[in-house]
C-alpha cells in the first residue's frame, strides 16, 4: 500500500476535470479490459501512443512503459512458476517461461485483447509494425503496475491475462522446430542442416527458401519472407515428416 500511496501523487491534481467523449470511452476499454477503474488516465494514455516519426523528443510513448512491463511480466511468470512446479529443476522453467512471454504468445495474447485498437492515433495510413500487439500488452502491464502496485498487478495478469489454465497448455507446446529437431538430431548423433538462399520473385520481391538435410537426405524446405522464417518453417515440415517415421519426442507435445 506504501507504493500505491506514492504513486497517487503522480495522479492529476484535478480529478474531476472533465474528459473528452474520445478519453471516456478510452478509459471504459482501458477499464473493461483491466477489471477495475483506473486512476491515472495518462499514463494508459502513454501505454497506447506511438513513437512519433519527428525529432521531438517531448512527446511519450508506449516504448518505456513496454521496458517496464517487459520486467514487471516476467517476475510475475518466474515467481508463479517457481511456486507451481517445485520438483522442477531451472531448465525446465527457463523453457516454460520462454514459451510464456516469448513474442509470438504475447502478440497473440495483444491480439485477442484488441490491444492495437486502443492506440491513440488513427492507424488507417500507418504500418504497424508485426510485434506491436504484443509491445502494447507488455506497455498495458506497466502501466497497470504504475497505477496500482505489484501484488495487484500481478492478480490482474494471472486472473485475467495469463491465467494458470493458459499457462498450463503451454507447458507441452512446441515454440521452435528448429530447436526441438536440434535436440532430437544430438540424441541420435545425426546430422541436421539448414541450406537457405534468396530468390528473386518475377515482381521483384526478395523471398527466402530453406532447405532441410537430414545427413545427406534432402527432407523438406520452404519458402518465406526472412531467413529466421524460412528456417522454422522448413523445420516444422521435417518434424511432420520424421515423425510419420518414429517417434522424435518422448512426450507427445500440442503442435503450435
Amino acid at each position: 500500500m506504501e507504493l500505491k500511496n506514492y504513486f497517487f501523487k503522480f495522479l492529476p491534481k484535478n480529478r474531476t476535470q472533465k474528459l473528452s467523449e474520445k478519453d471516456l470511452l478510452f478509459r471504459k476499454n482501458i477499464s473493461h479490459i483491466v477489471g477495475y477503474n483506473i486512476h491515472n488516465l495518462e499514463i494508459f494514455k502513454e501505454a497506447f501512443s506511438l513513437k512519433s516519426s519527428t525529432k521531438s523528443t517531448n512527446k511519450k510513448n508506449y516504448e518505456r512503459l513496454e521496458f517496464l512491463g517487459d520486467s514487471v511480466l516476467g517476475t510475475i511468470i518466474s515467481c508463479h512458476l517457481f511456486r507451481t512446479y517445485p520438483d522442477e529443476n531451472e531448465g525446465f522453467l527457463t523453457q516454460m517461461k520462454s514459451k510464456i512471454v516469448n513474442r509470438k504468445n504475447l502478440n497473440k495474447l495483444g491480439e485477442d485483447l484488441k490491444l492495437s485498437s486502443l492506440l491513440q492515433v488513427d492507424t488507417s495510413q500507418i504500418i504497424l509494425s508485426e510485434n506491436i500487439s504484443g509491445n502494447l500488452l507488455e506497455a498495458l502491464i506497466g502501466a497497470i503496475y504504475l497505477d496500482i502496485d505489484y501484488e495487484f498487478c500481478k492478480k490482474i495478469v494471472l486472473d485475467r491475462i495469463l491465467t494458470p489454465s493458459t499457462i498450463n497448455k503451454l507447458e507441452n507446446k512446441i515454440i521452435s522446430y528448429k530447436g526441438l529437431l536440434l535436440e532430437w538430431s544430438q540424441k541420435k548423433k545425426v546430422s541436421i542442416r539448414y541450406e537457405t538462399c534468396e530468390e528473386i520473385q518475377p515482381n521483384k520481391t526478395v523471398l527466402f527458401r530453406c532447405h532441410v538435410w537430414l545427413q545427406n537426405e534432402k527432407i523438406s524446405n520452404a519458402l518465406e519472407a526472412s531467413k529466421k522464417k524460412a528456417e522454422e518453417k522448413a523445420a516444422k515440415r521435417a518434424f511432420y515428416v520424421l515423425s510419420k517415421k518414429e517417434n522424435i519426442i518422448e512426450n507427445q507435445k500440442t503442435i503450435s
